[in-house]
């Protein structure tokens, strides 16, 4: 048994003063004040002293980092990609695809299934909780960095193909809702248990409303890749903004949207049903040069990645993600840690993660007051 000790935890809706989180077999036995629990002899001590407890981050839509492709086929750097993860504070993380050929989409969806298949009990790093297939059902007119010509109107035979490859493994599809058969398509993946996303779409008000009716209830990296609101024609960003039934996701990197509009976000869908996300791709962490966005490259310059001058994914890590939604929203640290935790659990209906609680999976991070990272603990095990 082992026992962790900060000066502060956050749950994170509780705010626990003085804390100690009791470890066995990689699962949370208790989380209580100091005070209140006896350590008995022979459980190991671990002390994070002036440091933060919180739930280990959760990345909903990512592509890679650190050299990494989600998609490539040379699966030799996942470990190594995992493991910058996790010196971010992301335990667990959604591998997302991009639109490409039917047959690359289908390999690319069966490597992840072996990867979530496989997850070994001694983590070393981030561990992939499902799959986020991200096109090819997307607007033509909204497909940002998606290639056109990999892009598909949706059928159910299609999207059966790609649940079939992933194995069951698909947990979130951002799909356009106004494409034909898309209300189809949004129900079965609905009914099948997948979160299904708005988003890369030029949808009306009507179609996303349409949308919404069949079964979706999260939008892909609001505001990105979306029609833009108008006062008389609101489109998609205002079902986006004003229903209530739906979460939102968001990159707040300072590039894709502008600080005032992530601070709006918040202010009209509040806190709680707004996630982080950090849509990086394999330049994350690496230095300025081109690289790899599945079957296409994209080059990295002064923190931007960039295809002919449009932004294509980002290099963002979720721990920077936190700090500027704290700055961006003016909102405290533990209200922007719990848009990287149990939102995003939540929002993927994921188990035992994104919440430090009794029965949950020992998954934190240790931050400083200001959240940088000072450790990340998988399953118990502490990754420096």
């Amino acid at each position: 048994m082992i026992a962790f000790t900060s000066r502060l935890l956050y749950t994170p809706s509780e705010s626990i003063n003085n804390a100690v989180v009791l470890v066995r077999n990689g699962a949370i036995l208790s989380v209580a004040p100091r005070e209140q629990k006896e350590l008995t002899a022979g459980v190991k001590l671990v002390d994070f002293g002036d440091c933060i407890i919180v739930p280990g981050f959760i990345d909903i839509h990512i592509h890679g980092s650190a050299g990494y492709d989600v998609m490539q086929s040379d699966q030799t750097a996942r470990g190594g990609f995992e493991t910058f993860l996790a010196r971010h504070g992301v335990t667990r993380y959604c591998p997302t695809t991009v639109a490409a050929p039917v047959d690359t989409i289908q390999s690319a969806l069966e490597r992840l299934a072996d990867a979530i298949e496989a997850q070994p009990a001694g983590a070393s790093g981030a561990q992939p909780l499902g799959i986020h297939l991200e096109g090819p059902f997307i607007s033509r007119a909204c497909r940002g960095a998606h290639p056109a010509e990999n892009l598909l109107v949706p059928t159910l035979a299609t999207f059966d193909k790609f649940w079939q490859a992933a194995r069951g493994h698909i947990r979130v599809i951002t799909i356009a809702p106004e494409l034909q058969d898309a209300p189809e398509v949004i129900a079965e993946a609905t009914r099948r248990g997948v979160c299904v996303s708005l988003g890369h779409s030029d949808a009306t008000l009507e179609s996303a409303r349409h949308g919404f009716a069949a079964g979706a209830r999260h939008a892909t990296h609001t505001f990105n890749a979306m029609r833009r609101l108008d006062h008389r024609d609101p489109g998609i960003l205002a079902e986006i903004l004003t229903n209530d039934h739906l979460t939102a996701d968001v990159i707040a990197d300072g590039f894709h949207v502008a600080p005032t509009m992530i601070d709006l976000l918040v202010k009209a869908k509040g806190i709680e049903n707004v996630a982080l996300i950090t849509d990086a791709i394999s330049a994350a962490g690496m230095p300025d040069g081109r690289y790899q966005l599945g079957p296409f490259e994209v080059e990295l310059q002064a923190g931007r990645c960039l295809i002919d001058g449009r932004l294509a994914g980002s290099a963002l890590t979720m721990d920077h993600a936190v700090r500027n939604l704290v700055e961006f929203a003016k909102v405290d640290l533990q209200q922007a840690v719990r848009a990287a935790t149990v939102n995003p659990s939540r929002i993927v209906r994921a188990e035992k993660i994104g919440v430090l609680e009794p029965g949950a999976n020992a998954d934190f991070v240790v931050l400083t007051a200001t959240g940088e990272v000072r450790a990340t603990v998988i399953k118990g095990a502490v990754l420096q």
